[in-house]
């Protein structure tokens, strides 16, 4: 939201805005921008008939002072997905959807085109080296590339956000239950992608990842009207720490690893393809990309050891970061720390889905907020419980994000990789500050 702000005020609109809570770095950057909020929290004399839109965001509820002020007044009120689509009606659509990989996929072919002096719009998750803002909407661009997030449009538009955009060409990298707090069963949750494959324009595009079974299956079962390309794991190789994936005989070095930012970046080819990219140019481009901001990104690398943060959160994805670092550092001791912060990883019922899910790694941590709990009105969960739920005997779990980090501090970091994954902060953590305070040799 507060990317669209920032994307409005450069298209030299008047904007406002409202929240109750501002954290960093949106904070820092709405700042820059002229953009904070004089007052945090909600005010209805803030609204009037002098505004011509309203974009709501999810944070606010539906019982908002503001919102209902606006519906008073009659003021035309958008969900962020339809503004970006009223403001999209006459580009071809391009929309980057599944329950993992979307940010590093959309990232990808934004990273691509721009190497490639390809114009696009775009709305992507994750702040990108080179690009001002997280949206960016023009007159002129041709193209608009979005990420396709499942999650609720709005307070009061209960669709999910990708069946809004009707992509020409689309994307989707896998289906993994998440959101149990809107989709209370995984049949609920598989149906919003089969809408969202059924939604694509007649003629349009889909690529799919074919190693996930029930993905394919919904693949192969819907969307009629539409050209449909699978992709999977690409052939590769792994030498001296670094990833080469081999196409028409040759070795390209890339900078990502792990076998799910592999078919990541087969996906990103079929995209681009259709976009006007050749293989080999995406070959070239690709070679640079680091990846998206903290999707498994190097935080720190010192000799014999390597730091990396990821927006894992869900169980397979979890799953498929440990296993990719460890793939990639096979002779190392991988230490993965995961945050329970999500809506769904904070409730007990869903705690039993993360059973193994940080198997691959040496030694496990999880750390969750109590505090969190209580905001997001959840009921309080426990260590034990969190212990029984990932069926690891040695996991270790904690509530302290302080004494976690002291842990970390005391012992010899030599000859290992520390990952942390959260889509949160550890209580706002700085990464790269406990990774250099960490002893190495």
């Amino acid at each position: 939201m507060h990317n669209m702000a920032i994307c409005m005020k450069l298209k030299g609109h008047h904007v406002t805005g409202s929240d109750d809570e501002i954290n960093e770095p949106s904070k820092s950057r709405l700042n820059k921008h002229g953009l904070l909020p004089e007052k945090m929290g909600w005010r209805q004399e803030v609204i009037d008939e002098s505004i011509h839109e309203v974009i709501l965001g999810m944070h606010a509820r539906e019982d908002n002072p503001e919102l209902q002020k606006a519906r008073q007044l009659g003021l035309k009120i958008y969900s962020y997905p339809e503004y970006l689509y009223e403001q999209s009606k006459d580009k071809t659509r391009v929309v980057i959807g599944g329950s993992h990989g979307k940010t590093s996929i959309t990232a990808m072919v934004l990273h691509v085109l721009k190497h490639c002096g390809i114009d696009s719009d775009y709305m992507v998750g994750a702040q990108l080296a080179g690009f001002e803002t997280m949206v960016n909407v023009t007159p002129d661009a041709k193209f608009i590339v979005l990420e396709g997030d499942e999650y609720l449009a709005s307070p009061i538009d209960r669709r999910p956000k990708f069946h809004l955009y009707r992509p020409h060409i689309a994307l989707l990298s896998g289906i993994a239950w998440d959101h149990i707090n809107v989709f209370p069963t995984f049949e609920i949750y598989v149906e919003q992608f089969s809408k969202f494959i059924e939604l694509i324009e007649p003629q349009g595009f889909l690529t799919y990842c074919v190693e996930d079974k029930v993905l394919k299956s919904t693949a192969e079962q819907s969307g009629s009207k539409i050209t449909k390309k699978p992709y999977g794991i690409p052939q590769h190789v792994i030498r001296d720490g670094t990833t080469f994936l081999i196409r028409d005989g040759r070795e390209i070095p890339l900078l990502i690893f792990g076998e799910h930012n592999l078919m990541n970046l087969t996906g990103a080819r079929y995209v681009c393809n259709q976009m006007g990219v050749t293989d080999d140019q995406f070959d070239e481009a690709i070679q640079s990309f680091k990846g998206a901001a903290r999707r498994l990104e190097l935080v720190l690398k010192n000799g014999s050891f390597n730091c990396y943060k990821d927006f894992a959160h869900s169980p397979s994805k979890l799953k498929a970061t440990t296993a990719a670092v460890k793939q990639q550092f096979p002779n190392r001791k991988v230490v993965a720390c995961m945050e329970l912060h999500t809506f769904s990883s904070l409730t007990a019922e869903f705690l039993r889905e993360y059973n193994g899910a940080m198997n691959a790694a040496d030694e496990a941590y999880v750390y969750f907020n109590p505090h969190t709990i209580a905001h997001k009105k959840l009921p309080p969960i426990t260590i034990e419980q969190v212990r029984e739920a990932f069926a690891r005997p040695d996991i270790k779990v904690s509530n302290d994000s302080a004494a976690l980090m002291s842990e970390f501090a005391t012992r010899n970091w030599n000859n290992s990789v520390l990952l942390f994954m959260t889509s949160g902060n550890f209580d706002g953590v700085d990464f790269a500050e406990v990774a250099s305070g960490l002893k190495v040799g």
